[in-house]
Order: structure tokens, then sequence, then C-alpha cells
């Protein structure tokens, strides 16, 4: 794959994707229906297979969830088992070329006709453009179109609505639908992202998704009882990434820990053979943490799926309020756990020296897809300040004296002055407290200084821009400690082997303690930790690395990827690094010829007559 086009990839890719789609739609025969975990496991092979992006999965993460969420029993009988049966195949188009995160912004409009009783979509000008849907540039037949909603001449706010985009047996653009793909990125450049414009596209009224918002035939509105049901799909997908970007993490810790078991070099003791590079102390320190971290990822996005499945049944039954604290958790931990996850892969592109920087190793590969992370399904630093206003009203009610909800119950302690559990006693316990308190302390650090500028005049929306860095930074604290308490428990509910508990809670503890130790400023400045409890922490996480140093390669061994899933020169599991890497070299067309014909052409000419 390495070696074709642009266009050849994306043809190969469509093929591949078609067979594994068609086995995933045989495993589906029976049910009718999505059963999320089994969905995710098959989603998570397929994304293997598939290895620079899947020009089906918007279909799969987005289209799906947003037609159960957002349509109407009806509606759900004219496309759903359509979708799941890959009769058509959708995308979610929001993100436009001149706006992303910001959803009220965005400018494609849907004027709605009752003499026709049609929905008119227009791109009114270039940077309307839907800019960056999945499968959008040459795959995908019908979208979900996010556009702003005008009806008896009145603005009704962002709908969703269902457009058929392309001819269902020529594939060729309707009429008004202006299409085509956006061009080669960094990563994921087999998902086939599009760009889509409309010039007066009608769609029936029935193409509005209306389970909450409706427009009647005579161009009536009925508003939703809460606009931010709109979002859901959104909500669950940003779930869904923690799954994904522990999976990618942790793929990238199996090539660069095998790796660094074959790999040889220097003399730690003169006259002594070449020690596995994976010996040494500093390459330890580089991968175990984020072999730590792809656990606490998991565990996490667990947990974190769980809430979504409860909170999204609670809808059905017309429950709000625990959407937005699930918001902002979602919000949060994306950011959190993506930066976290592309810092550790491209740790562990460098930790393999020149290999790993080599396509065949995988590693950049596996980089591009957890970066793009960081900016799809919402940009970190804006979701990170979304959180930010959740967690400012949420100290307002602590300061309140009002009940709070679970995951910022601790925020109690700083209004009360309590110090929480000194973390230098060294235990686990200690340390989620100090995490804890140093996102409190943040929080109120945040507000305080917030409301000292709009009490000297500072009106209240300058506030928030002067005051964004510290906004930015309690969000982030806040994310750290609930993935530390969140790591802390799962580990604790596992019921394995006391062998296996015992690796695990080395790991929990390697990662606790190192997320501590690299935010120490936060500790020293918010909590009683003094410098000789930072250096007993230090030899601590020091002890920690030489005790998992013995199960390292068992442990990513563990993760059972196959070879041809990890699809990696370094990290295959038999360990002939070298032997892999020379076969993939032998296999460039460069290679095919002894002599290739720009010889000819242009060096030649130039030996003879000299520049």
């Amino acid at each position: 794959m390495d070696f074709l086009s642009h266009k050849e990839k994306y043809e190969e890719t469509v093929r591949k994707a078609c067979v594994v789609y068609k086995k995933l739609k045989e495993m589906r025969k029976g049910t009718g229906s999505i059963d999320i975990s089994r969905e995710n496991i098959i989603t998570s092979v397929i994304h293997s297979i598939l290895k620079d992006g899947d020009p089906f999965s918007l279909n799969n993460v987005m289209m799906i969830p947003v037609i159960i969420g957002q349509a109407t029993p009806r509606q759900q009988a004219m496309w759903l088992q359509r979708t799941i049966n890959y009769e058509i195949i959708g995308t979610y188009a929001q993100t436009e070329l001149g706006h992303g995160t910001f959803i009220r912004g965005l400018e494609t409009t849907a004027h709605y006709d009752p003499t026709t009783q049609e929905f008119i979509l227009n791109s009114p000008t270039l940077t309307s453009y839907k800019w960056w849907p999945g499968g959008l540039g040459q795959t995908t037949n019908y979208a979900i179109v996010v556009a702003q909603l005008y009806t008896q001449g009145v603005y009704r706010g962002i709908h969703l609505f269902m457009v058929q985009l392309r001819n269902e047996e020529t594939h060729e653009p309707l009429p008004g639908i202006k299409i085509g793909e956006i061009g080669t990125k960094l990563g994921m450049n087999n998902v086939n992202n599009g760009f889509l414009g409309f010039e007066n596209v009608h769609i029936p009224r029935e193409h509005m998704l209306m389970k909450y918002s409706k427009v009647l035939e005579d161009g009536s509105y009925i508003k939703s009882t809460n606009e931010k049901l709109a979002y859901g799909g959104m909500t669950f997908v940003r779930v869904s990434i923690l799954k994904v970007v522990s999976t990618l993490l942790a793929k990238a810790c199996t090539i660069a820990i095998r790796y660094s078991a074959v790999r040889r070099q220097s003399e730690m003791k003169p006259g002594e053979p070449e020690p596995q590079i994976l010996d040494y102390r500093t390459q330890q320190y580089k991968l175990f943490p984020y072999l730590a971290a792809s656990f606490a990822l998991k565990f996490t996005g667990k947990w974190l799926l769980n809430i979504c499945t409860e909170v999204f049944s609670e809808l059905e039954e017309g429950k709000l309020e625990r959407l937005p604290e699930l918001h902002a958790l979602s919000c949060c931990l994306k950011a959190v756990c993506t930066t976290e996850a592309a810092q550790g892969a491209e740790t562990c592109r460098l930790a393999c020296g020149g290999h790993g920087y080599m396509m065949c190793s995988n590693l950049p590969s596996l980089y591009g897809l957890i970066t793009a992370a960081c900016t799809y399904e919402g940009e970190n630093t804006v979701l990170l300040l979304q959180t930010a206003r959740y967690l400012m009203k949420a100290w307002q009610q602590a300061v309140g004296g009002m009940a709070m909800t679970p995951t910022v119950a601790y925020l109690k302690q700083a209004v009360s002055g309590s110090n929480g559990t000194p973390c230098w006693e060294g235990s686990t316990a200690c340390i989620v407290s100090a995490f804890q308190q140093v996102a409190a302390r943040k929080v109120k650090h945040s507000a305080d200084i917030m409301g000292q500028r709009i009490q000297e005049g500072v009106s209240p929306e300058d506030a928030w821009n002067m005051t964004s860095v510290e906004l930015v930074q309690c969000a982030e604290a806040h994310g750290r400690a609930i993935l530390v308490e969140r790591f802390v428990a799962a580990v604790a509910e596992l019921n394995v082997s006391v062998a296996l508990k015992t690796v695990l809670a080395q790991l929990r503890d390697l990662y606790t303690i190192y997320t501590l130790l690299r935010n120490s400023g936060d500790f020293l400045m918010y909590t009683e930790m003094t410098p000789l409890d930072y250096c007993n922490l230090q030899n601590r996480m020091e002890t920690l690395l030489s005790e998992l140093r013995p199960n390292a390669v068992g442990i990513v061994d563990g993760f059972d990827f196959h070879d041809d899933i990890i699809a990696s020169t370094l990290g295959s599991w038999d360990g002939q690094v070298y032997d892999r890497l020379f076969a993939a070299a032998s296999k460039s067309p460069l290679n095919q010829d002894t002599v290739n014909e720009s010889f000819h052409k242009y060096l030649k000419p130039m030996l003879k007559s000299g520049l």
C-alpha cells in the first residue's frame, strides 16, 4: 500500500472495505440490530485491517447512531435498516470550510417552502461548504447535514437533515450537489474526506430529523424541550474515541516494547555483550508509562461508555438531568486522552530510533491516526473550555452548598478548605485525593480570577477570554483526576489472579505517580507535597520501572494483536525485525531495476558535462 498512488490506495481500501463489511453484515444476520459492545470490537478489527482509514467509518459511528437517536420511528423505518445493511452509505456533514467546533456559526441554510412541503438547502458562501466528512469524497451517497433552519421567515437554529447526494444506481451527484475529495493529509488518507456544497437542493419535509423538533406542513415550528438533545450523536462519538485511541496507543507500545527487546545497543559494562535497549532505564521511562496509560484510557473509556448508555436510556424517558455532566466528561476526557495518546505514539516512534521513522514500522501511521483525533469531533482546547464552563457552574453550586453530581463532588473540599489526605503517605488513595485537590483548587483559582476581573468592571465575556488559559488548565486537571480515579477503581474491581492483579497494580501506580511527577508544580503549589515527597515518589517510580521490566513483553503479548493487525516490521511476534525490514525495503519499486531510468535522462548528462 505504501507504494501505491493516492487514487490506487483509495480504490484498494474500498475493495477491502466491501469484503470486511460483507462479513460484518453476515454476522448481524438473525439480529437485525446493533449490539454496541460487539460493534466496537468489530470496528476495532476493521480499523486495523483498513490501516490508513476506513471510508465507511462515518456510516457506522455517526450515521447509524444519529438515526437511532434523532429520527422518529417512521424515519427510522425509512433509513435505519438500509444503512445497517449497507444498501445506502452515509456520512455526517457538520464541519464547514469556515467553521468547525462553533456549531452556531455554521452557514449552510435550509429554508422551508410550505407550498411544496420541501426544504431548500443552499451553501451561500465558499466558507459554508461542508469540509472534512469521512467518506464524502467518492464513497457515500447520503449524508445527515447540519444546517440553519428557517421557517415562516423566522430563524429556528441548527437542525439535522437527511440528504441524498448521489444517484443510487449510477453514483452520479444529484442536481445542485457539488461534491469532491479534499486531498491528502498527515494520516487517515483512505477515509476519503470530502467537501459538499448545495445550490437550491430540494428535500421532502420528512427528511428533517424530527424526534425532538418538528416542522409541520404549514411551516409551524415545534421546538425541542432541550436543544442539546440534537448533539447526542457527537457525544457518543467523543465517548467512542477513548476506546479507539487506547487501542492505537496499545499497538504503538507493543511495537516499541517488542523492538526494544530485540534491539541491542552499546556496552552497559565494558567487555559485556550489548544489552537489550529495554534494559536501559531511560527506555523504560519512555515506554512503560504510556503502556500504563493505554490501560488507564481503556478502563476510563469503558466506564464512560456505560455512563453514556445509561444517560441515553434516560433521555428516552425524558430525563435530562445527567446530560450536562456527560457532555462535560466526554469533552474533557476526549481532549486529555487523545493528547496523551498522541504524545505516547510519538514517544514510541522516537524510542525506536531511525527504524521507527519508516512507514513499514507502522508507527508514523499510528501517530497520524491518533493525532487526527485531537482535532476531529471538537478541537481539544475548545472542548476543554466547554468542560470549564460546566466546572464554573459546579463551583457555584459547591459554594452554595447544593447537591453535586458524582464526578465533581470533590469540589466541596476546596470550598471547606480541607487539604484532603496528604499525598506523601504514598498510598494510592493519597494520590487520588491529591489529584482531586489539585483539580478543585485550580477550579477555585479560575473562578476567583474571573470573578475579580468582573468586579473590576470587565465584561463577563472578556473576563472569560482573559481567564481562558487557567480555565483550560482546570479542565485538564479535572480530566486527569477522573482518569486516575477510574484506573484505581477498575483495578480494585477486577476479579483476576493475584499475579495478574499485582502487575495491573504496578501499571496503575506507575501511571498515577508518573502523571503526578509530570505535573509536579501543581502538586507543590496546591497540596502539601514537599520536595522530599517528590524525591520519594521519583524513587518509587524508578522501582516500578524495574518491577515491570520482566513482564513488559508479556503484557503487550497479552493485547493479542495479530501480526497482520499490528502491521509492523518492528513489532511482529516472532521478533525477526531485521529480516522483515530488509524484506519491506526489497518491495520498493525503485529496487525492481538495478539502474533507474532517471540515470539516463538526468544524471548521466550531468555527470558528463558537470553542473
